[in-house]
């Protein structure tokens, strides 16, 4: 069925066909889920003038194909596409990515499955079957993704649908994964457990994940949507870096969440703070309203200016208040932008307290953290990680945005065992400044859009460095392949955006450095252009042989970098000084 678009501006609503009137109502669902009624297209205060509706053929080619048809309605077609294991049509690899499909094109010809795993909490039964999954239906890899998620690669189309039904079977979901979605809600890692947190934020992620997922209206976003919930733990969610972060803060003896808006690390963008405060029973009301409101304002005729960031930017954090505000059943409570609202942290999250053994805040049991390089592990080896859940800890395991995971609930008594298992399974525990804190996307292997081989490279440079460096402070480098950025290159201490050299390998990298998150947040400043990674290893060696020369003390790299001007690093760092 074929959809025309809104009548010109200067027409009334009475000119609109019923057929129109129903495209309206679908645009605006989220409004519609608001209370408000489009029966006589009478424009209420909360809802744009009809004359601000722009017309079908204003709107970008992605809002086009998702109202020719809905995406979740083109399983059928994949059906189909698996019947015969054909390549998909363009529009299908747009609208497969609402199962969690993505084709990899030119690069391969396969489908990369993302999950949900809310909060990054997995069972071991749950990771067998991924396991199997993996090795009976792909090229046996697996990934940990910088959302506390799985990636499995390389899905021939015929067995798409096996795929996505053995996932839903084990109680996960591959469903609004990818594009225009709300992706995977990201947590601190040791909700629950860790000594440190103010408040377990389990039940809100696991509330909110569900009416995600269960409900229609979130499934058409002008773009892709970002949250995570920080309980106050040892262990970041690196909340600012999200659409929506919510953090909790400690006013008297009450615990609330603040709220900070907008950010976009790979648009170099952090997320601001709203300047109001929100208990944790009305936090996900507030969520909820949030995303209404960025159904209805976000900008469908652009897609580099889709995301909420440009919400705020054309409101202001005052405006998207006042919309807010018309969609919940209470007022929310502001602050003045210098209150004093938390006790300042005893202890640092800009470490790599992913690793090692930690006390948890039940008598006689440690949670033990271990490094994934890469993020990236086998089906062998996860069926081994469930088998080592089961025995030592309570058959859990919870993944981290550090691309590493964590077995929880181990006895005290126990935990160098699980350690020495978990050496011997190529995941070592050992506190390393260095290895710890290495971040690689997907890279130029499996997405088309990468200009490198960041794993590769990533792993190759851990190699190099732990040869010649020794550091007693931690150190973060992020490997991105483009400027997606989805390993977060801006928010590193060393940041690497993957681009083409003239080189043997034709492979190289743009070099920031000074990024960090949290109390430490700030968007790294690019020193070197066009690194080729023939010569990478020697750059980053003698950057951080700099560094060590001439920190203060014990002054983190961090620190260092941002005292010093772009000119003074490069002298600094020049591997030649």
């Amino acid at each position: 069925m074929s959809i025309e678009p809104p009548t010109p501006a200067n027409s009334s609503a009475a000119d609109f066909s019923a057929e129109q009137k129903r495209y309206l109502e679908g645009f605006f669902a989220g409004i519609a889920a608001g209370g408000v009624s489009f029966g006589d297209l009478a424009p209420a205060p909360s809802v744009p003038s009809l004359a601000s509706v722009p017309s079908l053929d204003d709107f970008t080619k992605e809002e086009r194909i998702k109202r020719e048809l809905h995406p979740f309605d083109a399983i059928e077609q994949l059906v189909m596409d698996a019947r015969w294991n054909s390549k998909p049509e363009p529009e299908s690899v747009f609208r497969y990515k609402w199962n969690g499909l993505f084709w990899l094109n030119p690069v391969k010809d396969g489908y990369m499955c993302r999950l949900r795993i809310p909060g990054g909490v997995v069972k071991s039964y749950q990771l067998r079957e991924i396991a199997a999954i993996a090795s009976e239906l792909t090229t046996g890899y697996i990934q940990i993704t910088t959302r506390n998620n799985f990636q499995i690669r390389l899905i021939e189309p015929k067995n798409c649908p096996e795929v996505l039904r053995r996932i839903q079977g084990c109680g996960l979901h591959s469903k609004g994964a990818g594009a225009d979605n709300i992706r995977n809600i990201t947590m601190n890692p040791c909700a629950g457990y860790d000594p440190h947190e103010l408040i377990d934020v389990r039940p809100l992620v696991n509330e909110l994940a569900t009416l995600i997922i269960s409900s229609k209206e979130f499934y058409d976003l002008p773009r892709k949507f970002n949250i995570a919930y920080d309980g106050g733990g040892l262990i970041s969610a690196v909340e600012d870096t999200n659409d929506i972060g919510a953090s909790a803060v400690k006013i008297g003896d009450e615990v609330y969440f603040r709220i900070a808006l907008g950010g976009v690390t790979g648009h170099q963008t952090f997320a601001s703070d709203w300047g109001v405060i929100v208990k944790p029973e009305q936090l996900n009301d507030v969520m909820v309203a949030l995303l209404r409101v960025f159904i209805q304002f976000g900008d469908r005729t652009n897609r580099k200016k889709a995301r909420f960031k440009y919400v705020i930017e054309d409101k202001g954090l005052d405006g998207v208040l006042t919309e807010v505000e018309k969609l919940l059943k209470f007022k929310l409570t502001r602050l003045a932008a210098d209150s004093p609202t938390q006790e300042k942290r005893s202890f640092s999250q800009q470490g790599h307290s992913h690793v090692g053994t930690y006390p948890q805040k039940q008598e006689g049991l440690v949670y033990v953290g271990a490094t994934v390089p890469v993020g990236q592990m086998t089906a062998k080896q996860l069926v081994r990680l469930a088998d080592l859940a089961d025995s030592y800890g309570s058959g859990e395991v919870r993944l981290t945005v550090w691309q590493n995971f964590i077995i929880p609930n181990v006895k005290t008594a126990y935990a160098a065992t699980l350690a020495k298992s978990l050496k011997k399974l190529g995941f070592p525990c050992e506190t390393s400044p260095l290895r710890n804190g290495f971040i690689a996307c997907t890279g130029n292997k499996y997405c088309k859009f990468a200009a490198s081989d960041t794993k590769g490279h990533a792993i190759a440079m851990m190699d190099y460095l732990d040869k010649r460096v020794k550091l007693d402070q931690p150190v973060n480098v992020h490997f991105t392949g483009c400027a997606h950025s989805c390993a977060q290159h801006f928010m590193g201490d060393i940041g690497l955006l993957g681009t083409k050299v003239k080189s043997e390998s034709g492979e190289g990298y743009h070099v920031t450095v000074g990024g960090g998150f949290g109390e430490n947040r700030k968007i790294g400043r690019q020193i070197f252009s066009g690194v080729a990674f023939e010569s990478l290893g020697t750059t980053l060696e003698a950057m951080l042989k700099g560094y060590l020369k001439g920190r203060q003390g014990d002054e983190s790299f961090h620190s260092y970098c941002n005292r010093h001007s772009v000119n003074e690093l490069q002298v600094a760092f020049d591997s030649a000084a």
